[in-house]
Formats: structure tokens, sequence, C-alpha cells
């Protein structure tokens, strides 16, 4: 008995420091417990864990703010243990935060929740990178992941869309490389690496291995620009024969979009470089439903922001109280599943669900005349636990 003893003390002395090495990192876990858990705990989820989270907020511009506030709202509903530090971070005011104070933020929370932000034709400092571009290049956010699915409820020409849109997000035509040569001709650089091309391409063929999906598809104009998309396409092919499960082709992108208008459901997973990505994000979006039904995510190798998949601000709208929600929520629903939140997550996409579904409360755009608060309401008054 006092062999045993001694056996189970060095056991829990061994596992203490790494319990209070992980603790320290926010992962939502706790110290285990010799005794077995009463019956209540032991029938929690497992993605219902203790402790709160902190994530950056991010406003944004137009409609953004009003969007947000419906989240914290739903968020407070469902007993969500998230904290916000928000930033205000735009190129329409003087007041705007720093980049660098933005990104401090979101690399010490890991998450941020973020609106969109207006990008001005032409900045009154001379600037060529946008505040979104500086954000992307600070933290290496070089994919852009937005799932584009038919929704039930929403009434659009096309039916059983699910297709998910990868773009590279660091280079190409968004280097802000670009000068007057002379008076009246502007050169402006798209810049193509192997290192990017081949790392967009794996994170393609990760996502579509992890999440069951059968086809990656790479969009290019390589037999125009055949160094700099021809790299990219052949970046893609090679990364290919490393995953024999998941099928590979490729499509012209003017193709890529009449394919797009006529034939949504051939689509799997896409891979694009930036511009192209941008482009596609947006159409696919439109055959869903359009901007404000469709979330997306940007990644780097250690932090995430969670965005609308469609960038739009919504400017003209803003103040009104009719712009659609659905985005910003579904956005805030897939950061809770990102930071292992899946019962919360699952609650507030669920709630969304049911009031789309059911066709009683719908936003202007959704071919009714709720307001963004009455759509809230809704949505709160559908969570069920």
């Amino acid at each position: 008995m006092a062999a045993l003893s001694r056996k189970l003390l060095f056991n829990v002395n061994t596992l203490r420091p790494l319990v209070s090495s992980v603790q320290g990192r926010n992962f939502h876990l706790k110290a285990p417990s010799l005794s077995p858990p009463p019956a209540a705990t032991a029938k929690a989820p497992v993605s219902k864990p203790q402790g709160r989270t902190t994530a950056t907020l991010i406003p944004g511009d137009g409609v953004g703010p009003e969007l947000c506030i419906v989240v914290q709202e739903v968020f407070k509903a469902a007993g969500v243990p998230v904290d916000f530090k928000e930033h205000y971070f735009s190129e329409l005011s003087p007041r705007s935060d720093t980049v660098e104070e933005v990104t401090e933020s979101i690399r010490s929370s890991g998450i941020c929740l973020k609106g969109i932000l207006a990008s001005p034709d032409y900045s009154a400092e001379g600037e060529l990178k946008t505040l979104n571009m500086k954000l992307r290049d600070d933290l290496d956010l070089y994919a852009n992941v937005v799932q584009v699915s038919s929704i039930d409820g929403m009434k659009t020409r096309h039916k059983n869309i699910d297709m998910v849109v990868i773009r590279e997000q660091t280079e190409g035509e968004y280097s802000a490389l670009e000068h007057e040569s002379v008076k009246g001709v502007v050169e402006c650089l798209k810049i193509t690496t192997e290192f990017k091309s081949r790392r967009i391409a794996k994170f393609a063929f990760d996502y579509a291995t992890k999440n069951n999906r059968k086809k990656v598809t790479a969009v290019h104009k390589a037999n125009i620009m055949k160094l700099g998309d021809g790299l990219f396409l052949k970046s893609c092919a090679e990364m290919a024969k490393m995953y024999p499960n998941i099928e590979f082709d490729n499509m012209i992108v003017d193709n890529c979009t009449m394919q797009m208008v006529s034939k949504p459901q051939q689509f799997d997973v896409l891979v694009l470089p930036n511009l192209y990505g941008n482009i596609i994000d947006n159409l696919a979006s439109g055959l869903v439903g359009g901007a404000g039904v469709v979330a997306g995510a940007s990644y780097s190798s250690e932090v995430a922001i969670f965005e609308p998949g469609a960038r739009h601000t919504f400017q003209e709208a803003t103040g009104k109280n009719v712009a659609n929600p659905t985005a910003m929520l579904l956005c805030a629903a897939n950061m809770l599943n990102h930071i292992n939140l899946q019962y919360h997550g699952n609650i507030i996409r669920n709630a969304v669900a049911r009031v789309i579904k059911a066709g009683k409360v719908k936003t202007y755009d959704m071919g009714g005349y709720a307001t963004t608060m009455q759509f809230m309401q809704a949505v709160i008054s559908n969570i069920k636990y």
C-alpha cells in the first residue's frame, strides 16, 4: 500500500507542471481530478469548457459596428464565455488605432472578429498599401477561406451549392508595387513566388483532406501569364501528387466565372491567386444570397481572423438598421468552433438557421422588411441549449 501511494504521488507531481504550462496558454483545460466527477459534469459536452477567452474585435466601417453589436448581444443571450478587446481601425478617420497596436492585440489573443474595412480609392498620405494589406502582411495572413453553401429558406436560382474558395492573399496583384514610369504610363507589378504558391496549394489540399472534400480546382490564367500564373499552376500540380486521394484539376479564371453561374454544383474546393480569389469570393457569395449571408476567415500559422466572406462595407446603409447580420453571426460561430467552443458555436449557428428556414423574419436583402434588431431578437428567441 505504501508503494502504491508513493507511485500515485509521483504521477501527480509529474503531471502538475505539464498541466500548469498548458493552462497558461488559455486552452480552457482544468487540472485532472483523482476523484470521479459528478454525473452532471460527466454529461457536459467536451466543447463546453470552463473559463473565459479574450478575442480582438475590429468593428470595421459601414454597417460593421452595428453588426458587431448584434454579435455581442447574441453572445450574452447564449452565455458565450468570450470577452472582446475592441479596436477602432479604419482608413476613414485619423482617430484609428495603429497597425502595430492592432497586430499586437491579435497576436496576444490569437483570434479576431473583424468587420469589413473600407479602402478609399485615394490615400491622403500617398500610401499604396491599404490597412487590410498591412494587416495581412504583418500577421502573414496568407490563406483566406470562404465556404459558400446553399441555405435552407433562402430563395436563390441555384440549389445544393457547397464549395470552398481558398485565396492566397499576401502577394499577386495586391503587392502595392506600382509606379508611373513616364507621364501617362503606369506599371503595376504582380508578384508570384514558388514558396507562397506551394504554401497555399498545401493549405488547400490539407483543408480538403481534413474536411472530407473530394476535389481541388486550381484557378489561373496561365495561358496568358505563362510565367506568373504558370508558376502557380505548376506548384498546385506538384502538390497534388502528394495527395493521391484528392482529385485535382485546373480551370482558366474566365471559364471558371461562366461555369460558376451556369453549374456551381460542380465545384468543391477552389484554390486561387489573390485577385482571382477576391472576384470568385464575391461571385460565389451572390449565388447563395449575397454578402449578408456568407462567412469567411483568414489564417496565418499563428492567428485567425474571422470576417464576412464578401468584402462590402454597405456604407449606404450605415445607421439605418437594415443590414443582415447573418454573415457576422456565422463568422462568430466559426470563431467559437476554432477555439474549441463548439457547444456555443452550434447554439448560434442553429439559431440563425431556424430563423432563416422559418422565413418569418427577413431583412431587405432576403426579400423582407425586418430590421437588423428584429433579426437579432429572432435569433435570440431561437436559442436552444
